[in-house]
């Protein structure tokens, strides 16, 4: 049989076969003086073997151990991999439907895709067109998304009721521009500190609220005045953190 015949009669490609010949897991036979290659049926018995293991899930390499008889896995085994994983992947699929139905649930307000208790806080923003407020959100974001912040959210979800918190965004607002050695910033800084409650300081971590080189990332992510009145507010935290846990 040539390439094309075994092809048709394993139902398989000739591109596949060639594949399997250049990774060698199909031996390539003999030419004959034509230049052809001449199949027997042996090898289109390997070759169906070798598509009746892919079809049930497994990779190449693992068909490799497999056809590799007493050098490799027992199929059972192989198998048994496939199936885990298999039940892996279901269960990160329920996972993702799970959190999927819970975006779709989101509170109207939430301009981008989070866990309902993050949308729940962003979605009663007391300043929805605030610059400070928008990057805020994004940061908060961030944070959820990196596993940093925990149960500090839900605690923060009382700032979304408090009047003083609009005020709060509109001065830093007002110092986007500003120099960072503006004399408003260190008020602004003290205020910021005095309206976050405890609760929201329970998962800060020892070394303070964001890791050092988050820290400075974010630092970096506001004009001179804002990102000092943010480097005062995470000093601030990071000694009252440390006062409580003492």
């Amino acid at each position: 049989m040539r390439i094309g015949e075994i092809a048709a009669l394993v139902g398989v490609t000739s591109r596949a076969i060639r594949h399997y010949h250049h990774i060698g897991l199909l031996p390539e036979p003999e030419r004959r003086g034509n230049g052809y290659r001449t199949y027997s049926v042996r090898d289109a018995v390997l070759l169906a073997r070798i598509r009746r293991l892919t079809e049930l899930g497994l990779g190449l390499d693992e068909v490799r151990d497999v056809l590799a008889d007493d050098e490799g896995r027992e199929l059972a085994e192989v198998l048994g991999e496939l199936d885990a994983d298999l039940a892996r992947q279901e269960q990160e699929i329920r996972d993702r439907r799970r959190r999927l139905a819970e975006l779709l649930e989101r509170p109207v307000g939430t301009e981008q895709p989070v866990p309902r208790e993050l949308a729940e806080l962003l979605g009663t923003s007391p300043a929805p067109h605030s610059p400070a407020a928008a990057r805020d959100r994004e940061h908060l974001a961030l944070l959820h998304s990196t596993g940093m912040g925990g149960e500090g959210f839900a605690a923060l979800r009382a700032l979304a009721d408090d009047p003083a918190v609009l005020g709060l965004y509109e001065r830093m607002d007002a110092l986007a521009s500003a120099s960072a050695d503006d004399p408003r910033i260190a008020r602004l800084a003290a205020d910021l500190v005095a309206v976050v409650p405890d609760a929201a300081l329970e998962s800060v971590p020892d070394d303070g609220p964001a890791p050092t080189g988050f820290g400075e990332a974010l630092l970096a992510d506001y004009p001179p005045a804002q990102a000092e009145v943010v480097r005062r507010v995470m000093t601030a935290m990071t000694d009252r953190v440390n006062r409580r846990k003492r």
